[in-house]
């Protein structure tokens, strides 16, 4: 892997990084109240009584196969967007990944203070949502994506800042595939309750040292990365 291949993300001035990324945080912010509008009018139509779990009623009528289907394919419009936008704000492949993190993170944390805005909901950061449909139901308590996401957001502010002064972060492949498996066991963490939503006990299915496991992994090596590319 070369210099460049292996840095997170190259110099770039200050200035141009903060307008960047305040034009970035507009764009997730609007992206968010989009997504949180569309589950609102998901929610009056299949929930008119109130989101709660258990979901006793998820899939169960041809309407909810229907819609599950048209609910997938935005969910997959939805990461092609956040792709593209993180691939025109970036001007390589480090700053996109960045990106990435900066407009995913966004995202997801003002979804919930939309619908926080709109519906009232949620009442607290441990009530359960349905996260994703691809490849299958995830669910938790909301608590864990926002963590993540904070986390994600902490990453990019932090190789946005390093960029700013020259500072390259540097990642071998063995690093990247130790980032992946650190991802995978987050999702799988995500995934084991997805099955159970409409249960009485779903909230045993989720187990949090799974997903603490996962998620400590993952910001030890990327401690571990920025400590370790000031002396590379």
């Amino acid at each position: 892997m070369s210099e460049q291949q292996s840095a997170l993300i190259s110099h770039e001035p200050l200035s141009n990084i903060v307008k960047q990324i305040i034009i970035a945080v507009l764009f997730s912010i609007a992206f968010a109240y989009i997504e949180a509008a569309v589950v609102v009018y998901l929610r009056t139509i299949f929930h008119p009584d109130g989101f709660t779990f258990p979901l006793t009623t998820f899939g169960t009528s041809p309407l909810w196969r229907q819609l599950l289907i048209t609910e997938i394919g935005r969910e997959a419009a939805t990461l092609a967007l956040i792709f593209t936008a993180a691939w025109l704000f970036g001007s390589n492949r480090p700053q996109r990944f960045a990106y990435f993190l900066t407009i995913f993170a966004i995202w997801d944390i003002f979804y919930y203070v939309w619908l926080k805005i709109l519906i009232g909901w949620p009442a607290s950061l441990f009530d359960w949502d349905i996260l994703f449909l691809i490849p299958m139901v995830w669910a938790s308590p909301l608590i864990a994506p926002v963590l993540i996401s904070i986390t994600l957001l902490v990453f990019a502010m932090i190789i946005f800042f390093r960029s700013a002064h020259g500072k390259a972060i540097k990642v071998s492949p063995l690093e990247w595939l130790i980032f992946a498996c650190t991802g995978i066991v987050v999702l799988v963490s995500f995934c084991i309750p997805g099955p159970h939503i409409a249960e009485a006990d779903f909230k045993s299915y989720f187990y949090w040292p799974l997903f603490f496991a996962g998620h400590l992994c993952a910001v030890g090596m990327f401690v571990k990365c920025l400590c370790s590319s000031k002396i590379r």
